[in-house]
């Protein structure tokens, strides 16, 4: 079996307080009264043929899904290879960080369909990622998955 593989992108800025850097939180009703330790980086599944490209591949998946989970494209300038860590499901997921600023406001988010609710035979969907914030570096790290604390201390 393989394991998924996804892609994302830390989007960074300097605020009063320091480093903020702008993290999703997951949408849907599974995840709407949990909070601290779901929050995620933006970033999605990379296919077998973007695998094949290696990290250039890698890197544009990043940029794409950035852009479908927050409404907004990667700001021009270099990404920052952050390299890559493993969560407890075994996804691998490859990261970058990029600077760049936007208002968490007119953030929105591709959408996504489940069966809702369960065992209803109903479709519904939902924001891959209801909301985006800005969040100092300590805060970040209590808000992110705990897997992806590494990725923001690079």
């Amino acid at each position: 079996m393989r394991s998924r593989v996804s892609a994302g992108l830390v989007l960074w800025r300097r605020g009063g307080a320091g480093i903020e850097v702008l993290l999703g939180h997951p949408g849907g009703p599974l995840f709407a009264r949990r909070d601290a330790g779901y929050w995620s980086i933006p970033k999605g599944e990379v296919e077998a043929a973007e695998r094949a490209d290696g990290d250039a591949g890698l890197a544009a998946v990043a940029r794409r899904e950035f852009a479908e989970e927050t409404g907004h494209p990667v700001p021009d300038g270099p990404l920052t290879p952050l390299g890559s860590i493993v969560q407890k499901g075994g996804k691998v997921v490859h990261a970058w960080a990029a600077q760049g600023d936007l208002d968490p406001a007119d953030a929105h988010s591709n959408l996504f369909t489940m069966e809702w609710p369960p065992a209803s035979g109903q479709l519904a969907s939902f924001p891959e990622l209801d909301r985006v914030a800005w969040f100092g570096m300590d805060e970040a790290r209590r808000r992110v998955k705990d897997a992806q604390i590494p990725l923001l201390a690079r």
